[in-house]
């Protein structure tokens, strides 16, 4: 049985290796938020207008006013509460898209530098599919929602057209869940949160097809215990890895191996497996900072 390899990630170009226990079971769209640490006097439960000068509206983001509403605007940008902060609560909103393709949703626990944070989104062109909706972690800027798959990460609901709706988030501890219109049954449980963030700032967010928002409030809930609910490992998967620096796929030939100098110059990074048996590299490396026609243009996809 081959007990080590070298396995080469594009994303980023960065060599692993791995030894086998069987003992063991088993697109960047960056924010910068601009806080201050959420101010002891603000209210338990926090309505902010469309208009409020709270909002650090970014990208294509505007106050706007659609069918009868007074509402923020995104197709392509995001909308961060400045000066707030929450670890446990409660997000509620109204949505409406009459976008035929897009992905839209809220950001929370957003780090500091904005280069970590949860994010759950609904896909309009995806509606009644089993990946209507997702949550994925970002990473070190980067998303992760090819990893990241089945229950407690990705589900499926019908997403209305044209109309107002209503979305809740309820973050509890490492754990959340997401309602969509059914404010009794969740949508998607979100069993075991990944980034490690455990309080940060809350933005709204549109990375393509124009949503609106409106009604948009936040209840402060007290902290729950801080409980990991990870999946568990199966047997004999490979635990224990490697990493090396980053390499810049652009100035090599990837099809060619290191030299024995380049070889021997790796300082290697030990790290653990998390489970079901990822080595999410983006939680080590930061994130190319990927160019793609059709991240905010799905015309331009071929």
């Amino acid at each position: 049985m081959l007990t080590r390899r070298a396995v080469i990630c594009l994303l980023g170009f960065v060599l692993v290796a791995a030894w086998y226990t069987p003992a063991q079971m088993g697109l960047n769209f960056p924010i910068a938020p601009n806080a201050s640490a959420v101010d002891f006097q603000t209210p338990r439960t926090l309505s902010v207008p469309a208009d409020s000068p709270r909002w650090d509206l970014q990208g294509q983001a505007k106050g706007a006013e659609y069918q009868g509403r007074k509402c923020l605007f995104l197709d392509g940008g995001v909308a961060v509460l400045n000066d707030f902060e929450m670890r446990d609560g409660v997000v509620d909103v109204d949505v409406a898209t009459p976008a035929t393709r897009g992905f839209f949703g809220i950001q929370f626990r957003i780090s500091g530098d904005g280069a970590n944070f949860e994010e759950v989104y609904l896909r309009q062109h995806k509606s009644g599919l089993p990946d209507a909706m997702q949550y994925t972690p970002v990473l070190n800027t980067g998303r992760n929602w090819q990893i990241y798959n089945g229950p407690g990460f990705t589900g499926a609901v019908e997403i209305p057209k044209d109309v107002w709706f209503h979305l809740r988030l309820e973050v509890v501890g490492a754990q959340a869940k997401l309602y969509v219109k059914d404010m009794d049954k969740p949508a998607l449980v979100m069993n075991d949160l990944k980034s490690g963030v455990q309080k940060g700032q809350v933005a709204l967010y549109v990375l393509t097809g124009a949503t609106y928002f409106s009604n948009f409030e936040i209840r402060i809930t007290p902290d729950a215990p801080w409980e990991r609910r990870p999946p568990p490992m199966p047997p004999g998967t490979l635990t224990r890895w490697s990493l090396s620096p980053s390499y810049d796929a652009l100035a090599r030939n990837l099809e060619l191996p290191l030299t024995s100098s380049e070889s021997d110059a790796i300082r290697w990074q030990d790290v653990e497996a998390e489970p079901p048996g990822f080595v999410v590299i983006y939680r080590y490396r930061e994130a190319p900072p990927l160019k793609v026609s059709f991240a905010n243009d799905f015309s331009k996809r071929r």
